[in-house]
């Protein structure tokens, strides 16, 4: 491990500035690991990051020490609590960050259980259903050009380690994937608020996209006329719409209890 004391580490000053701006995160195509859990998700499924940002007041701590053994020691700086709090705005008690490349999807072929979100906005949206999809063994997540930048702090703190056990494609023009995907013999399921049947009513079987559309607007005309089928999820009480989470959740719970699995799981 290097001990660094100057903010003119230039390594230092990276991991600054791409914790600090998201412009520079998207233009580098990397993503900023905050906190052990998420480093040691990435360590098990990708590999090691570029360079991990320690405090030094937190570097005995158990959980921060077992992952810090298991990294080349030239990828580690160890800082001052000030140096680290200089790095930007980070959750309370992070004791380490880390910057790595954002992992390209290697696959080029569509999957068997897709999830397809066209401009959601929120982060916090976005990564819960990032979770939920690797919860319910969805293989592909596809995304359109305005959706929230994936690899983004907020998003990866939502998806709490899902992102490593998905392959995420952003700027996809869903409307053209849907028509290729429909035309190879694929089904496209669009969640609606309303105008749809309830998920259970639909026989969903793979290969199957489910798509999550924007939180105020929806899924967008275009993409509602490549589907196969809307669903609906039934709501007797009085509230007017799930949020998009929510809502997604509910339509891939439906495809795995009617057997949906991705290419490669039983």
């Amino acid at each position: 491990m290097l001990r660094v004391a100057s903010r003119n580490n230039p390594r230092y000053r990276e991991v600054a500035r791409l914790v600090s701006s998201s412009r520079d995160r998207r233009k580098a195509g990397r993503c900023v690991l905050e906190g052990e859990h998420l480093v040691a998700a990435h360590l098990e499924r990708i590999g090691v990051p570029e360079v991990v940002v320690v405090n030094e007041e937190t570097i005995e701590r158990p959980g921060v020490a077992a992952l810090l053994a298991r990294l080349p020691g030239d990828r580690v700086l160890v800082v001052p609590a000030s140096m680290f709090d200089g790095l930007g705005t980070l959750p309370p008690d992070v004791g380490l960050v880390a910057v790595a490349p954002a992992p390209a999807p290697s696959n080029a072929r569509p999957g068997r259980f897709c999830v397809l979100l066209e401009d959601l906005q929120d982060p916090g949206n976005l990564g819960s259903i990032l979770r939920t999809a690797a919860a319910f063994g969805v293989d592909q997540v596809h995304l359109s050009k305005h959706c929230a930048f994936a690899w983004a702090p907020k998003v990866l703190r939502a998806g709490q380690g899902a992102h490593f056990h998905l392959e995420i494609h952003e700027n996809v023009d869903l409307v053209v994937w849907s028509r290729a995907y429909r035309a190879a013999g694929g089904s496209v399921v669009a969640s609606v608020a309303a105008g749809g049947v309830a998920p259970a009513a639909l026989a969903l079987a793979a290969p199957v996209a489910i798509v999550v559309g924007n939180e105020g607007a929806g899924v967008s005309a275009a993409l509602r006329a490549q589907a196969n089928a809307l669903a609906c999820v039934p709501m007797p009480g009085r509230t007017e719409s799930l949020n998009a989470a929510a809502a997604a959740a509910v339509v891939l719970y439906e495809a795995i209890r009617q057997g949906v699995t991705a290419a490669g799981r039983r």
